[in-house]
């Protein structure tokens, strides 16, 4: 056993003493979370910032056309949405009897 009695127990020591020793930081979660908060919060208020620079440049013509396209973009989704897809079908097919042979599809074999 005398072999064994110089075993260090313990944790290890570096040279140089404790001046070099590592020594553990602690995390400040708290203070990260108020600056995420703080930047999200500027984030957004330059984003509105922007929007609002955005909608000065714009002309009265310009804002009244982004109306009118507006209007006829909801008066198109109306339009397709009130009617079915069968009633499409139907319609669309009875678009193709008006229509003369010529639009036929001509036969491709010469042999019948």
């Amino acid at each position: 056993m005398d072999t064994y009695e110089q075993v260090q127990k313990g944790p290890l020591k570096l040279k140089g003493g404790p001046e070099l020793g590592v020594t553990k930081r602690k995390k400040k979660k708290d203070r990260g979370k108020a600056k995420l908060l703080q930047m999200m919060g500027k984030i957004q208020k330059n984003q509105e910032e922007e929007l609002r620079h955005h909608l000065d440049k714009r002309t009265l013509a310009q804002v009244a056309f982004e109306k009118v396209q507006e209007k006829r973009q909801m008066e198109r989704v109306l339009k397709k949405a009130s009617i079915t897809h069968k009633q499409r079908v139907e319609d669309f097919n009875r678009h193709l009897d008006t229509l003369t042979e010529h639009y036929d599809i001509p036969k491709v074999s010469w042999t019948k």
